[in-house]
């Protein structure tokens, strides 16, 4: 019903697409008997303005439905051409409220699927629905009650067969849905695989996996190919088992036909427009099984659209707001905090408790799997912790506003992720109406403007995707000036200065300290830890040590471990 609800708006294009298709219909229907009216009234008795008069009217009444269906067309086109917009409007706005929880349950090749695939199969089956589906089993109802009209007798030959083939047309649709739905469920996969290939691929290329990749996709792709068989041989069956039938039929109408003319019965003509009906009939069944698989297939689009549009984000954005942005804004509390992802019983973090305030540098240390970026994740809200609560400035993050929240924060990822488009467009995701001096000083803070001075077209640079034209280190500085441009409250840096060397990342976190904000910083060095205000030493989700670097280095083994190994390899360097 959720899918359903998007045709409201088009009500009035689709009941005069609808209006048109039953003139159409009624011409179709009405042909028969005319000519009928031609063979008995004119050609029988050689009456030839009978049949010039009659046949006029058959062309003129085929015009007629010509230009229904021309105008038919546009109504259904506009329709349905809306109606995908909409859909995929709305699938893409659910999905930019949807938790991290919501993304594990649909993957992002799932939602391309769904977001492209699926809509065009129901924007294609709305049109085809306008302009043709529906015609058909109106064909054969229309069809059966006229040719009643004509002569029952004659008609009863094919009337008794129809209802056992719409039984077994009926069970044929509820098959295919099924097996449509698999279908769509492999073509997800086959994204999948082609999406993950087209992101690795320098490290395919680096590691001449070319062969296995071929492989693993060519073994996803016959999957696909072999669920799409079984579901196209299910609905191509039902085409020899409704013609064998009705051509019985129709066979039975001229031979009793011929046997009622010879007794006088009935008329040739009516003979003819039984036939005809017949016929029509029998061409109306023969779309079945293509209307069977558009309808399928729909049918299993619909479901899994419907699934997006009402899944429900776990995180619901609260209703207060932060004080305006001051000096001696940007605290943040852990309390009890523990945390474990969904649909997961393991606790990556265990009773963290911790103060960073105002205008603090705090540095986080921890082997992989520590829980460092699992705990970032928690101020900006993209989880919420299973116990305990974050808290900023004072007030718990589950009762802010999401925009709100997010808008004080900036946040630069482990990966270093760009977007397609201008250097100048990158910046601005930070700020949208950043001046180009605004811009200027944030890329000189990052430590990244000359190299941008050095491009040919500088700022206007344009960026590949995921900006696969700049090194490790230009795409770390580039996302960090995307966060400072806001001039955040809080600055979270998850291990964002990992390929930047130690002159150029001194002088940048140097910078930083001029911003009012509060700095959290996920690092391996401990050049960097030792800069910072509070040092968090983590370890298997629990913090095991926290202070300043002169404190951890008297009271933690594990923290003079890390300070001897660093030491030791620049000794030796």
């Amino acid at each position: 019903m959720k899918v359903l609800s998007f045709l409201k708006p088009y009500r009035i294009p689709m009941a005069a697409a609808l209006s048109l298709m039953l003139v159409e219909l009624a011409v179709e229907l009405w042909q028969p008997l005319l000519m009928a009216r031609i063979i008995d009234e004119g050609i029988m008795k050689n009456d030839q303005g009978t049949v010039l008069r009659l046949g006029g009217l058959m062309l003129g009444i085929s015009f007629l439905a010509f230009a229904a269906g021309i105008i038919n067309s546009f109504f259904a086109a506009y329709a349905s051409q809306n109606f995908g917009f909409d859909l995929r409007k709305s699938l893409f706005e659910k999905v930019q409220g949807f938790s991290f929880a919501n993304f594990n349950k649909f993957p992002p090749a799932s939602l391309i699927t769904r977001m492209t695939n699926d809509v065009n199969q129901l924007q294609m089956t709305l049109f085809m629905c306008l302009r043709i589906a529906l015609r058909a089993p109106l064909l054969v109802l229309g069809g059966v009650g006229m040719a009643v009209a004509v002569n029952i007798k004659l008609a009863l030959a094919f009337i008794l067969v129809i209802p056992p083939l719409l039984v077994f047309l009926v069970w044929i649709m509820k098959k295919s849905a099924g097996l449509f739905k698999m279908v769509q469920e492999r073509l997800d996969h086959v994204n999948g695989v082609m999406r993950e290939n087209l992101s690795g691929i320098r490290l395919i290329r680096a590691y001449s996996r070319g062969a296995y990749e071929a492989d693993r996709f060519s073994r996803s792709n016959k999957e696909l190919m072999d669920k799409t068989v079984n579901a196209l041989r299910a609905t191509e069956t039902a085409i020899p088992i409704l013609l064998f039938f009705m051509n019985l039929s129709v066979l039975a109408v001229l031979w009793f036909g011929n046997i009622d003319i010879a007794a006088g019965t009935v008329s040739v003509g009516e003979v003819v427009a039984i036939v005809n009906y017949t016929a029509r009939i029998t061409m109306a069944f023969s779309m079945f099984s293509w209307i069977i698989m558009v309808l399928s297939r729909a049918q299993a689009s619909s479901g899994r659209i419907g699934d997006v549009l009402g899944a429900e984000a776990d995180l619901t954005s609260g209703g207060e707001r932060l004080d305006k942005a001051e000096a001696s804004g940007g605290k943040i509390e852990f309390n009890h905090v523990s945390f474990s992802y969904p649909d997961t019983n393991v606790e990556v973090l265990k009773n963290i408790g911790f103060t960073a305030h105002p205008g603090e540098t705090v540095a986080v240390l921890g082997a992989t799997g520590s829980g460092k970026s699992s705990l970032f994740q928690l101020i900006p809200r993209l989880y919420d912790p299973t116990k305990g609560n974050v808290a900023v400035d004072g007030k718990d993050v589950r009762k802010l506003e999401f925009d709100h929240l997010r808008k004080q924060i900036g946040y630069v990822p482990q990966e270093a992720l760009l977007f397609t488009g201008s250097i100048r467009e990158n910046l601005a995701w930070g700020k949208s109406d950043a001046s180009q001096e605004e811009m200027v000083k944030a890329a000189k803070d990052a430590q990244i403007h000359d190299t941008i001075d050095s491009l040919p077209d500088k700022y206007e640079t344009l960026l590949g995707q995921k900006g696969v034209n700049l090194s490790g280190g230009q795409k770390q500085r580039l996302s960090i000036a995307r966060a400072l441009i806001k001039k955040p409250r809080i600055l979270l840096l998850d291990d964002s200065t990992s390929a930047l060397d130690l002159k150029t990342e001194a002088k940048l976190l140097k910078a930083i300290r001029q911003y009012q904000c509060t700095t959290l910083i996920i690092t391996q060095k401990i050049s960097t830890a030792k800069e910072a205000d509070q040092i968090l030493l983590m370890e298997e989700g629990r913090i095991i040590a926290q202070g300043k670097h002169e404190e951890l280095l008297a009271g933690s083994r594990l923290y003079q471990e890390i300070y001897e190994s660093q030491l030791g390899l620049e000794e030796t360097s």
